[in-house]
């Protein structure tokens, strides 16, 4: 276990950001999928401890990030979305720099930071201004800055941000390294769904503040693709219940003129016909998910709003 949240409540004001998280963070590389306001940012600065969380709410490669804030990024890389290199500086001397502040000696730093630098392809690169990178050779910079003291965890907000296809793809490739070889555990927080199913195993799906999914990828995608929307001209609740007594879980918005209907293991669609056949219930419309990580998030997320 990487980390542990249990109950995890974060306000901005009077406005609700995450309600109630409880999940477990395994080794390995983590997708974190969800739309703007989904509490993404939230989350990771909660782990960070740079947002308030009451003791025993988050715990973090065995510490607890409201009493040991510090120790806990001593164990773990942040690259954030926004650009964070200070103007003037080499690469070499940003990630040096952030070696130090993550508690090594200068000439430890220095030598870390020579060694990531060429991991991420900017080796040679590395005494000339930051100021004067392109967007790409900054993105990996910042994760060379992200790496320098030898985390066991990295969070990554958005990593592809502004990439070109073939920075994009070095990037993934380099996430990929550092989380299958290298045996670094990675968050990766990203919209862009390509960029997760090419990187990560599990997943940890927010929508408005609450946690939708969190486990193995493979089993979010097959559990969507049992998702079925059923549309009725009438009869609905008379469908909802029996489709519930065979076993089905069934969810009826008020005032929608169809259903979500997520089916038992190992039945299909075929299952919702017969049952409405034997209701009496005609339908005008069944709609399956299918088993693509695109399809499936937009399934969950943005068709189905939350599970039944």
């Amino acid at each position: 276990m990487i980390a542990r949240l249990e109950n995890l409540d974060q306000f901005y004001g009077t406005r609700q950001a995450l309600s109630a998280v409880s999940l477990t963070l395994e080794s390995g590389c983590t997708g974190l999928l969800g739309n703007n306001g989904a509490g993404k940012s939230t989350l990771i600065k909660s782990l960070l401890g740079q947002l308030p969380i009451r003791p025993g709410a988050v715990l973090l490669l065995g510490l607890d990030p409201a009493r040991t804030p510090l120790a806990v990024r001593q164990k773990v890389g942040y690259m954030p979305e926004s650009d964070v290199y200070l103007p003037g500086l080499t690469g070499l001397e940003f990630a040096a720099f952030c070696g130090e502040l993550s508690g090594l000696r200068p000439s430890d730093a220095t030598s870390r930071a020579h060694a990531m630098l060429h991991f991420v392809g900017l080796g040679e690169a590395r005494y000339r201004p930051i100021d004067d990178y392109s967007t790409g050779m900054r993105q990996r910079a910042k994760l060379a800055a992200c790496l320098v003291h030898g985390p066991e965890l990295v969070l990554l907000d958005e990593p592809t941000t502004g990439l070109d296809p073939a920075g994009r793809d070095e990037m993934l490739a380099l996430i990929a390294d550092l989380a299958h070889a290298r045996g670094v555990s990675v968050l990766l927080s990203s919209h862009i769904l390509p960029d997760i199913e090419r990187t990560a195993d599990r997943l940890v799906v927010l929508n408005e503040g609450r946690l939708l999914f969190s486990g193995a990828r493979a089993d979010f995608q097959r559990e969507e693709a049992q998702r079925v929307e059923v549309r009725v001209k009438a009869g609905r609740e008379v469908l909802a219940e029996a489709l519930r007594a065979a076993g089905c879980e069934v969810a009826a918005d008020p005032g929608q003129a169809h259903l979500q209907v997520i089916l038992p293991e190992g039945q299909g669609p075929r299952l919702v016909w017969q049952t409405a056949r034997a209701q009496g219930v005609q339908i005008r419309g069944l709609a399956t998910a299918a088993a693509s990580l695109d399809q499936a998030y937009n399934q969950a997320v943005v068709g189905g709003g939350s599970r039944p």
